[in-house]
């Protein structure tokens, strides 16, 4: 079991990990607030279209390539999407997105992921929502992120993988926001890189 991130949280992903990862994935699961029915019988789960997306940046803070339900792969091959699930049905992740860290290029610096609510709504009709990261060679679990905070808003800057100092770190950032797609969190998201 990996370490419990907070808000803010940094952490080696190497130390964590006890090796040095050259894969990780990035595992998006959530379940839709069951609603409670008569008498507490026959209740219901909407459906709820979580989306994942990698944002990559360079140096110089330039957006250079996403990975989201619309790009399942980045132009340099190095990050692919596992698709988009539109419901949160079933148990593990729901969506994830694996990077192979040998294959980003040098002039990426940070890597950084979000969830938005593409059908609009909000975190408070979410529940047991989780970023986690794995080691792509075992599937080990190496750190997980709670995203369930009950508000109303429809996405969230989960967290940034980056480099420092030669290895690769992880940031959990927690920061909540508004909108369908990554786009509508880049405003909140550059004061972050």
């Amino acid at each position: 079991m990996g370490v419990n991130l907070s808000k803010g949280q940094k952490i080696s992903l190497d130390k964590e990990a006890g090796t040095t990862l050259s894969k990780i994935i990035m595992g998006l699961g959530w379940d839709a607030v069951k609603s409670k029915g008569f008498l507490g019988f026959g209740g219901s789960a909407p459906t709820i279209d979580l989306d994942a997306s990698c944002l990559m940046f360079d140096e110089q803070n330039n957006l250079v390539d996403v990975v989201w339900f619309r790009q399942l792969k980045s132009k340099d091959g190095s990050i692919v999407h596992s698709g988009d699930n539109r419901t949160g049905e079933g148990d593990g992740d729901d969506e994830q997105i694996t990077v192979d860290l040998t294959r980003v290029p040098a002039t990426v610096k940070s890597l950084v992921f979000t969830v938005n609510s593409f059908t609009g709504q909000n975190f408070s009709q979410v529940d047991n929502a989780t970023c986690r990261i794995l080691n792509g060679a075992n599937n080990q679990e190496v750190a997980r992120f709670n995203l369930t905070t009950l508000g109303s808003h429809s996405a969230q800057i989960m967290s940034k993988v980056y480099r420092h100092n030669g290895e690769w770190k992880m940031h959990a950032i927690g920061e909540i926001g508004s909108g369908r797609t990554f786009n509508d969190l880049m405003p909140q998201i550059t004061p972050h890189l």
